[in-house]
Order: C-alpha cells, then sequence, then structure tokens
C-alpha cells in the first residue's frame, strides 16, 4: 500500500526523517513508536502529501480520495463554527467534491457513523463544545463515512479515557478485518503489543520494522533512545542524492 524509498524530511535544514526504506503492506495494521522529535508525524504528513521531502519518495498506491489522515488532537481547531453533524460530513468530501451534492444514503451514513461511536443526540452541537473524548468520537465517525483504503492516526488516543479508547481500538479492529491499512502514531508500549501486529520503531532512522514482538524487545528501545539523544541538532547540514523537494507519486500523477 505504501512504500518508502530513502525518504529524507528535513527542518531547517536539518532531517526529520533520514533515509527511510520500507513498505506498508496493504490490509495491514503498523504501531509507529518511538522517542519524543524521532520523526513519526513527520512520517504520517510524508504520506499524505503534506511536507515536502529533501530526497528519497513515496508511493501510494491508494488514490488521493481514499486516503484518510487524523491529526493529533491539538492541530484541531475547535473554534471553527461548525456542528457535529457537518464536521462528520465532511467524509464525504472525497467523493463528492466541493460541489458535490449530498445524497440520502450518506446521510444515513453519517447518522449509522454517529450512533457506531454513541454520539447520536449530538448532531447539532457546536464542536466546540464537546470533550476531547467525544470530539475523538466524532472525528472517528467521519472516517466511518470516508470508508478510506488507508487510514493514517496520528496519537488517537492522547489523552482518552479507557472507554473511548477501547470503543477507537474496537473500530480500528473492524477497520483491520475489512483489509483496510491502518498506520497509527502511538505512545503505550502495552497497548502496541496487544492490539497491533506490526510495528515501526523511528528515531529519525529505521531503528526495527517488523512483527511487533521482534521490534518492541528491550534492547531495540533502549538503541532507539540512545539515537534520538545522539542527535545533534547544530551539526552540519544533511546531504542527500536529492536536494529538491520530492512529492508523493500520487501527487506527482495528479499534477
Amino acid at each position: 500500500m505504501v512504500t518508502l524509498d530513502g525518504l529524507t524530511v528535513s527542518y531547517r535544514r536539518h532531517p526529520a526523517l533520514h533515509h527511510i526504506s520500507g513498505h506498508f503492506a496493504p490490509g495491514s495494521l503498523t504501531a509507529v513508536v518511538g522517542p519524543n522529535g524521532s520523526g513519526k508525524s513527520t512520517l504520517l504528513k510524508s504520506v499524505m502529501g503534506l511536507l515536502p521531502f529533501s530526497g528519497g519518495r513515496v508511493a501510494v498506491s491508494a488514490p488521493r480520495a481514499r486516503m484518510a489522515y487524523l491529526p493529533q488532537l491539538a492541530e484541531i481547531d475547535r473554534g471553527f463554527p461548525i456542528d457535529v453533524r457537518d464536521c462528520v460530513l465532511l467524509g464525504c468530501w472525497p467523493a463528492e467534491g466541493a460541489w458535490g451534492g449530498v445524497r440520502g444514503d450518506r446521510l444515513a451514513r453519517v447518522d449509522a457513523a454517529l450512533h457506531a461511536v454513541g454520539l447520536e443526540g449530538f448532531e447539532r452541537r457546536p464542536i466546540g463544545s464537546l470533550s476531547s473524548g467525544q470530539l475523538q468520537r466524532m472525528l472517528f465517525a467521519r472516517l466511518l463515512v470516508q470508508d478510506a483504503e488507508l487510514i493514517l492516526l496520528d496519537e488517537p488516543f492522547n489523552a482518552m479515557d479507557s472507554k473511548t479508547t477501547s470503543a477507537l481500538l474496537a473500530m480500528i479492529r473492524q477497520w483491520h478485518q475489512r483489509r483496510r491499512t491502518v498506520i497509527a502514531v502511538l505512545h503505550d508500549d502495552a497497548q502496541v503489543r496487544q492490539h497491533f501486529p506490526r510495528t515501526l520503531l523511528l528515531a529519525r532512522e529505521v531503528v526495527a520494522w517488523g512483527p511487533t514482538a521482534q521490534v518492541m524487545t528491550e534492547a531495540n528501545l533502549a538503541r532507539a533512545r540512545r539515537m534520538a539523544e545522539a542527535w545533534d541538532e547544530d551539526a552540519d547540514i544533511c546531504q542527500v542524492d536529492q536536494p529538491q523537494p520530492q512529492l508523493p507519486l500520487w501527487q506527482k500523477v495528479a499534477a
């Protein structure tokens, strides 16, 4: 579903991701873990085409309309004047476009998604009135409506209560059973070991990538911490083979 080939992404001309290579298979369920500042969120944004590359490439087999991205809650503008139902309706945007009408079956899917996440009765509440857990449930409902092939989740359980976390984990398992490809940035090691069959351990470079039991070893986790601590933000600028900003292959085709 996603292939990374020497992906390098830089901020202020210093690498946040350094020569990342590997692939996420169709239908796989993968956790992305690593110390703070190890490039986890940068990886998801690079796959979505939200950041330019310093080098390498990303190839995504899913069309752009079949990709879904859930950013961290801190990046959501909760003051935006929109209610819960209309926000979930935005999940129809990739299929309908800016000027497409929303058919009755789409509206029925929105109502079903809100019911699935336990937000029936919240349809006309402004999103700014929701708790963090309710807001995350609403965003998962939008993902349900979008029904994407590739789903990228950035810290989906951060600051969530255990009940909300359990409900959202159950939804992710359903996506996995339906052969959706899910990539999630996570911090809870126990959660990763229990629910995610595959793991990518990052420290700006790949430390380990494969079956979770083989990746989440004490030796690998200690190595990731050492690598993260060893990065020198004042080091010489990284030189890469392709210094010009690159776009994901699906974006090149669209252009």
